[in-house]
């Protein structure tokens, strides 16, 4: 080579773009696996119409075996009594929103989604053994109302906008049956709509705060 002839300057190497951050799950609106969030969601609805209909096989057996009130001997009918239903009517009545609410509620991923559940579940459960009136309480609705009032605070607790606008969409068209935390109708758990609720506010603060801990710890190390 001749030392003295042109230089050639070498090829610069491409450069790739930092790929951006992920948005936080706890700041979410859209499940981040969505086709897996409506198996889960479809599956558990699936799960109630299996049980109603075994119910109905047992002529009406199951009701009896709801959360009754400071009942020692039935405390542990909270681990499935909102799996059973009055009816068939009952069971609709109450599909449907778990549908919407309960797909919309797998946002942070279907690991929170199951811990908001069990807290929604057993806050309910709880609530109504320990206040609620006397009488076997079934039925997923305490599910509905936790569900649809952590869909509604979330958004404040995370400080996330587009969570407080979806809160505005869910609370046009499902706020209407918040009345349903006070007593009214004779027959219908109102204690286990108030409790699911309360439950559905603790869920909401519980993921807020674990994702300020978590950014804590990151920004930390």
């Amino acid at each position: 080579m001749d030392p003295t002839g042109p230089f050639t300057p070498p090829t610069p190497e491409p450069v790739l773009a930092a790929p951006k951050p992920a948005k936080p799950l706890a700041k979410r609106v859209v499940p981040p696996r969505p086709v897996l969030s409506a198996v889960v969601v479809l599956g558990f609805v699936g799960l109630l119409y299996v049980v109603e209909a075994v119910d109905t096989v047992l002529g009406g057996a199951l009701d009896d075996d709801g959360v009754i009130p400071r009942d020692f001997s039935q405390w542990d009918n909270i681990a499935w009594y909102p799996l059973l239903h009055g009816d068939w009517a009952h069971l609709t009545g109450n599909a449907v929103p778990l549908l919407v609410l309960g797909f919309l509620a797998t946002s942070g991923g279907i690991k929170q989604f199951f811990q908001i559940t069990a807290v929604i579940w057993l806050t309910s459960g709880l609530g109504v053994w320990l206040f609620g009136s006397y009488g076997s309480h079934i039925g997923a609705s305490g599910l509905v109302f936790g569900f649809l009032v952590f869909l509604l605070v979330r958004g404040i607790f995370a400080r996330s906008p587009l969570q407080i606008v979806l809160a505005v969409v869910v609370f046009a068209i499902y706020g209407a049956a918040l009345w349903g935390v006070l007593p009214g109708q004779p027959g219908i758990s109102w204690e286990g709509h108030l409790f699911g609720a309360l439950g559905g506010v603790l869920a909401a603060w519980g993921v807020a705060r674990d994702a300020r801990k978590g950014a804590a710890a990151t920004l930390n190390a």
